[in-house]
């Protein structure tokens, strides 16, 4: 997810992250932690895993906490808003993030090259991948294997919305004046409200900071005050609320594969890292994924929990 940053700004969102860190977010909890750990779980000595804290990457860094911790490690998990929260301190004193690819090789096309930087677009996470191998070198960042599973940016609209506007593609929001509920690093973003606004010619008129594919977007939407919100396209809650996501016909979102992002000099140390984290890679799907968000966010099912079950029908616990 392309984010639009002066260094100012991200070196006091790494300060954020850190003092979040302090707060607790964090989901090694005593009742968090998914299955017991083996008695040589500090063996290996320990691992800081970070990432974003809506539904789906919060699913995915429980997986890898507790498969990490089957392997020996204690496991430490911070979980923030944005990207442009825990990059700055990655991989210093972060050693994992599950990540997107089309997410972290533009985040870094963007520190590398200015906000106004021609963004990555390749729909294949394999050659998206390869298109930012430079970046992530000269980051000391290394993509384990890349996930089948793809989860992009999506944009929803109330079906009643949709029924009585004629739209099912965000082109035909072009010239419409709209308000948007989405992360708080959506605008400007090339793959949120810059795309948006540039590539579709949808006026904006407010980005609304309530999360992505959070309540309060969904909320926003259904009462009323935005249009628009911000979800992605493995979202298993929308047809039971009465949402619907608009085609992106222009393919404004680059391929969002799910990737464990590592630090390059972390691999080199624990070279078992790939040997535990790429099978779960391998099984997971799309269709999965979607089917484990839906649990959570329909269900009301505990992230770790949902992980915990998938880890096991997997073979992977």
């Amino acid at each position: 997810m392309l984010v639009r940053r002066t260094l100012a700004a991200v070196l006091s969102a790494g300060a954020l992250f850190l003092a979040a860190g302090c707060a607790g977010d964090d989901v090694a909890s005593d009742d968090a932690s998914g299955p017991a750990e083996s008695s040589a779980a500090a063996d290996k000595g320990s691992v800081t895993i970070a990432g974003q804290n809506f539904p789906e990457a919060t699913l995915v860094a429980s997986m890898y906490q507790q498969l990490l911790e089957k392997g020996g490690y204690t496991v430490e998990t911070k979980l923030v808003d944005s990207r442009d929260a825990y990059m700055p301190t990655f991989p210093d004193s972060v050693d994992i993030v599950p990540e997107y690819v089309g997410g972290i090789v533009n985040f870094l096309n963007t520190q590398e090259a200015g906000g106004d930087a021609k963004p990555f677009e390749a729909g294949d996470g394999e050659q998206l991948a390869s298109d930012g191998a430079e970046l992530l070198d000269a980051a000391g960042i290394e993509l384990l294997d890349i996930s089948p599973a793809t989860d992009t940016n999506a944009f929803f609209v109330t079906k009643e919305y949709s029924e009585s506007e004629g739209v099912t593609s965000l082109s035909d929001l072009e010239g419409k004046s709209v308000t948007l509920a989405a992360a708080p690093d959506c605008e400007g973003r090339l793959d949120c409200e810059g795309g948006l606004s540039d590539e579709y010619g949808i006026d904006v008129t407010e980005v609304l900071p309530l999360g992505y594919a959070s309540d309060q977007t969904y909320q926003s939407v259904l009462d009323g005050e935005s249009e628009l919100g911000e979800t992605s396209t493995t979202d298993g809650t929308l047809e039971s609320q009465g949402l619907v996501v608009l085609e992106d016909d222009k393919q404004i979102q680059p391929a969002q594969n799910l990737v464990p992002a590592v630090g390059a000099d972390f691999v080199a140390e624990h070279a078992d890292i790939a040997d535990i984290l790429n099978p779960l890679m391998a099984a997971l799907t799309t269709e999965k994924l979607t089917e484990l968000n839906g649990r959570i966010a329909v269900d009301r099912e505990k992230p770790e929990d949902v992980a915990s079950d998938f880890l096991t029908e997997a073979g992977l616990l």
